[in-house]
Parts: structure tokens; sequence; C-alpha cells
């Protein structure tokens, strides 16, 4: 396993051009959807939402201001628009928190209680996230990336290709959510868009990492 691991890290590559007449299947897009849910995030509380966005009309309008996906929002099979709450669902006393605590994770009421306490504290004091809106939205978006990694190395593992894009416009993307998709904008941003299908051509290139001795510090 641990082998397989490392060879579906060394198959992905950010594919710039998919092959446009190979699709994935909607069993195997369904697992990629599953590794993002099963995701790890703060608390539990799973910042994220995930838009697949297929139609082709709405396609041609991402293109106009996601400069970093002109070459795969044609070509993609399935092409995703990461969102991340904004501080009106992650602040520690918001509705969405305690859907989370009493509908999904179903935590008894002196667990909610103890469990709001130690979130409130992390948001007000440990992380300070309550400074100004950006904040709260950068923490969240962070925890998006985790959720972007495990769908990309996970769509490796089955061979299928992927690439993430942080080129585009985030004012504009924003509006195309509320305006062309219906997002609550004052709940969700754009973090992140990332796109999976099969490649039209091999990497030209192999992956050119730094060496492991010049990222890693060791303290013993």
């Amino acid at each position: 396993m641990e082998n397989k691991f490392l060879e579906a890290m060394k198959f992905r590559h950010a594919t710039k051009e998919f092959n446009a007449t190979k699709k994935i299947s909607d069993e195997d897009f369904n697992t990629i959807l599953e590794y993002g849910i099963l995701s790890p995030s703060s608390f539990g509380f799973e910042p994220w939402k995930f838009v697949v966005v297929q139609n082709e009309n709405l396609r041609a309008k991402l293109k106009d201001f996601s400069w970093g996906a002109q070459g795969t929002l044609p070509t993609a099979s399935h092409f995703m628009i990461i969102l991340a709450r904004k501080d009106k669902g992650m602040k520690y006393d918001s509705q969405y928190i305690k859907h989370m605590m009493n509908d999904v994770k179903q935590f008894p009421a002196d667990v909610q209680e103890i469990y709001s306490g130690f979130y409130e504290k992390f948001q007000k004091e440990d992380f300070k996230l309550l400074d100004n809106p950006r904040t709260m939205f950068d923490w969240s978006t962070k925890q998006t990336y985790i959720a972007l990694a495990n769908m990309m190395t996970g769509a490796a593992y089955m061979g299928i290709d992927s690439c993430p894009i942080e080129g585009f416009d985030a004012d504009l993307t924003e509006a195309f959510l509320r305006d062309d998709l219906g997002v609550d904008t004052e709940d969700f941003g754009a973090a992140v868009m990332v796109c999976f299908g099969y490649r039209k051509d091999a990497p030209k290139h192999e992956k050119i990492r730094q060496d492991i001795n010049t990222v890693t510090s060791w303290y013993k």
C-alpha cells in the first residue's frame, strides 16, 4: 500500500489539458468526492462545499475570469469550485456550528457545552480568528486544501488526473457563484478550483522537487 501511494504521488501532475473525449464514471467521481468528505478539518466542522460545474455555458462564463483554467475548462471531465465557509457560519455561536454539534455529530448537551467552550477560546484567544472576517475565511480556506489534496491524490491512485487552480478573479467568481449558481455568498466564498479527467499528453518532464534534507529539520 505504501508503494502504491508513492506511485500515485509520482503519477499526479498538474494536468493543463485533458482528453475531452474521455469521461470519469459516476462511480469513480463519487469516490473522489468521498475522499473530500472524509478529509479532516479543525474541530471536525467541515467548512467546505464542493460545487461541480458540468454545464458548458456555465464553464464558458467561468473561462472569462479564470485565467488559470483556460485549457482545462473546455476539456476536463469534471470541474469543481471548492467553497469555504465565512465567519457567518464558522463563528463559535453560529447556527451552522450548533447544527454540526447537535445534528451531525449528535453530541449530548453537556459535551456540546464543553466542546463549544474549547472552540470559542480557540477562535478568540489561540488563533484570534474574530479580528476580521477575512481572517476567518482564510482559516476555513486552509482546511479546504486538505480535502483538495486528498481528492487529487485519491484520484491519482485511481489513475485519474487533476489540476488545482488559483488563477481566477475572486470578486468575479463570487459574483458568478451568487448570480449564476445561486450560492449564498454571505455564507461561502471561492477557496480554490480543481478539475479532474484523463491527460491528453504525457508530462514533458519528471517531477522536480527540493531535496528532502533541504526542506526537513530535525531536533533530537
